[in-house]
């Protein structure tokens, strides 16, 4: 009945198959995810008196999130058991109203170990800002002919930044990039003048997140493969980002759920008042 007992696949089978065996231990060892809300209550009973007397300093309680998420996660790796390498993302509900103006979350998270997958960023950019652009490895580069090019159709890229100077001509390509989330915005920080460093920080796994009304903020913070402790680290740094993006009367206050999962698995609540 202890979650910590069940058994994961090593780091080289997962997201590989395995064999019908194999798969059915896996399956098995998901059976008992109704527990982990048990195991979770758990480790807050054992930590709670010492968060309430202030005991737990910065490093402690990064140490007691590690570890939680290190047991979360083998949950999450064991029942991977699709025979693709799945996404793993997490689900932070929020304690904000994300219908009030001021109470609405966005931001952008550098993961340390990127999410796994290639990312295309097109530029919007002239002159020497353009050759900059190049230069840092943009995959598609232009002004007003990449504006003609993208309300032909062209969409061949995930990630679009602009220099300030080519956004009236921009503007024309907003009905298309805006409904795909692609639509440059100095908000967002996507309208940029160091070109290089934006195009470098997309290119390495710069992520961008935002509350949804209900307060619902998802984060894919990368592949099945990439093991524990790559996923942990990515998974701090998310958490920390989306947490740190509320109004300054919510810092310090636990959000209301937090789940991480994989592309085709159950969900695994973590205990989230160690948040």
């Amino acid at each position: 009945g202890n979650t910590s007992t069940i058994p994961v696949r090593g780091e080289g089978a997962i997201g590989k198959g395995g064999g019908q065996e194999a798969m059915l231990r896996s399956r098995l060892a998901c059976a008992p995810l109704r527990l982990a809300g048990r195991r979770a209550a758990a480790l807050s009973s054992s930590t709670g008196g010492l968060r309430r007397r202030g005991g737990l300093g910065p490093d402690e309680k990064r140490q007691l999130r590690t570890d939680h998420l290190d047991q979360a996660l083998r949950l999450v790796r064991a029942c991977a058991t699709r025979g693709f390498d799945e996404g793993v993302s997490v689900d932070v509900l929020l304690n904000v109203d994300a219908k009030r103006t001021e109470e609405r979350v966005r931001g952008r998270v550098l993961l340390p170990h990127g999410q796994g997958k290639t990312v295309r960023v097109a530029v919007f950019a002239r002159g020497e800002k353009a050759d900059q652009a190049r230069e840092a490895g943009a995959d598609v580069v232009g002004a007003e002919d990449l504006v003609e090019e993208v309300l032909k159709g062209r969409l061949d890229f995930e990630r679009v930044l602009a220099t300030p100077d080519t956004l009236p001509a921009l503007a024309r390509a907003a009905r298309v990039l805006g409904p795909k989330g692609l639509m440059p915005n100095p908000k967002r920080g996507t309208v940029v003048t160091d070109i290089a460093e934006a195009i470098q920080r997309s290119k390495a796994g710069e992520v961008e997140f935002r509350a949804q009304l209900a307060g619902l903020v998802m984060v894919g913070v990368g592949k099945v493969s990439f093991g524990t402790k790559k996923l942990t680290d990515n998974l701090l740094a998310a958490l920390d980002a989306v947490l740190s993006a509320r109004p300054d009367r919510f810092r310090g206050k636990p959000p209301k759920r937090i789940t991480i999962s994989s592309a085709m698995g159950p969900g695994v609540d973590l205990d989230h008042t160690l948040w």
